[in-house]
């Protein structure tokens, strides 16, 4: 009786354990961002996502396990020719990821080296459709074209290229010698044409400089002689009012009795300085015999004085004449 016992427990245990297994071999649970292929008796039967999910024991079983992130993969050095026939040695770097899970699992063996391949034959015509310059001025519109052309490609694979860049471009040794010289033979044309430029201005302010100089001068010595007149000008006339203003004074002094005799005084003094200016020229002077009286005295002197003031205004008049024929 113990005996039975002991097996129905036995019995018991191990159906427990069995059915254990069983419910545990059913049950799955998917991690975030990953689905799991299931297949039932060899053939495609489901994709299962992230979360709890059942299958049918010992008949469904996962075939592929599947990661829906973004991945990286690096995409090799290799060799491809420009438009103008340059060797170059392009890397690069991939970032894809996996839209269908099916077609990932069975539209292509190793997606992975698929697109890798992919990519790599891409950029290589990619690059046989630009020259050498060309490489380097449009880098980012050669990664949309990679881009592009790979995703057109990788369609069946279930596969989405999110952005292709290039790490690095070589070009021979040649190549990069040539372009050195021409990038340094290109600094030296710039400097050349900032140094004359700077010339030009420098040379262009000197010349103006110069020519303000001069305006300035222009424009003082103009106003020095604007000046100088205006004094000259004012002089004659202060001149002319002074001797106006004396010849009036004179005028109103020769209407008096004291003013006469001024005169009178004042000619025959003129008189006799006439007569020793006569005597000087000439050895005979005549006089009349009225010569003592004043008055006439006066008179002769005036003659004598209007006969000096001729003969002085002829010799004047000659000695310009003479003058202006030389």
């Amino acid at each position: 009786m113990e005996s039975l016992l002991s097996f129905a427990f036995s019995v018991e245990f191990i159906a427990l354990v069995f059915v254990i297994v069983i419910l545990k071999s059913g049950i799955k649970f998917v991690p975030q961002n990953r689905a799991w292929i299931i297949e039932r008796f060899g053939k495609y039967h489901s994709t299962k996502e992230a979360g709890l999910n059942f299958i049918v024991p010992f008949i469904d079983c996962v075939s592929a396990d599947r990661s829906l992130k973004e991945q990286a993969q690096d995409v090799p050095s290799q060799s491809a020719i420009t438009r103008d026939n340059i060797t170059l040695s392009v890397d690069g770097v991939l970032y894809f990821r996996v839209l269908d899970p099916y077609k990932a699992t069975y539209g292509v063996d190793d997606y992975v080296f698929a697109v890798t391949q992919l990519a790599q034959t891409t950029m290589r015509s990619e690059l046989g459709k630009m020259e050498l310059d060309k490489t380097f001025e449009e880098r980012a519109q050669l990664n949309v074209n990679i881009v592009g052309a790979i995703n057109e490609a990788a369609e069946p694979w279930g596969i989405q290229v999110l952005r292709y860049e290039i790490k690095d471009i070589v070009p021979p040794t040649s190549v990069m010698q040539s372009m050195e010289a021409q990038m340094k033979a290109e600094r030296v044309k710039r400097a050349q044409i900032l140094e004359s430029e700077g010339d030009r201005q420098s040379a262009i302010n000197v010349a103006e400089g110069e020519k303000q100089a001069r305006v300035l001068a222009a424009e003082a010595e103009k106003a020095e002689q604007v000046l100088k007149a205006e004094g000259e000008a004012q002089a004659i006339v202060s001149v002319a009012k002074a001797q106006a203003l004396a010849i009036r004074i004179v005028g109103e002094q020769a209407d008096t009795e004291s003013g006469q005799k001024a005169i009178q005084l004042d000619l025959a003094s003129r008189a006799i300085e006439a007569k020793q200016a006569i005597a000087k020229e000439s050895s005979v002077v005549l006089l009349p015999d009225s010569g003592t009286d004043p008055a006439a005295l006066v008179s002769t002197a005036t003659t004598i004085i209007n006969t000096l003031n001729k003969q002085n205004g002829a010799a004047s008049a000659a000695r310009k004449s003479t003058e202006s024929r030389a």
